[in-house]
């Protein structure tokens, strides 16, 4: 599967089939996210894959009750330790995880996975359940598997509304 193949064919799921996911895929996603680009190549990423069926459903409490990531055979934890701002004002350890995980995502795709990147979670719960030290940021979380049933890619804006060249 070409990249923009596996983008447009990417969309979130929120209920899983029953079909575990085997090592050398768990592997092959976890490579994709150590290969991302980190800024100053710091890599202070650490990627968490819980596969647990009892640590899994205690996540839902992590993820605000949302009871359906127990049907995923995977979550996925992004975080990081140390951070900076960079000059252009953003946080480099968010930024390092969010590339990370698109880069995982469009793996996980091109695997016949899908994901759905949680934006509703409590950070400290996840990193006292998940033992993640103190000095680390919890910066996303998403269940991950094959899908129940096909999806469907939500509608986005036509390229003339998003896409600016030069200058807004």
């Amino acid at each position: 599967m070409e990249v923009m193949e596996a983008i447009e064919a990417r969309y979130s799921v929120r209920k899983y089939s029953s079909r575990k996911l085997d090592a050398a895929s768990i592997e092959q996603i976890m490579e994709a996210g150590r290969l991302a680009p980190t800024a100053s190549n710091q890599q202070l990423n650490k990627h968490i894959v819980v596969t647990d069926p009892e640590l899994i459903r205690q996540m839902v409490d992590a993820c605000e009750g949302q009871k359906w990531i127990e049907t995923a055979p995977a979550i996925l934890v992004e975080c990081a330790s140390g951070d900076r701002t960079m000059i252009c004002g953003q946080s480099a350890r968010s930024m390092d995880g969010a590339i990370a995980m698109s880069y995982m995502t469009l793996e996980a795709v091109s695997l016949g996975m899908q994901f759905c990147w949680l934006g509703w979670f409590d950070p400290e719960k996840v990193k006292k359940l998940l033992n993640i030290p103190e000095d680390y940021v919890v910066i996303a979380v998403a269940p991950i598997g094959y899908p129940e049933t096909p999806g469907h890619r939500s509608s986005k804006k036509p390229t003339e509304e998003v896409v600016v060249y030069n200058r807004m």
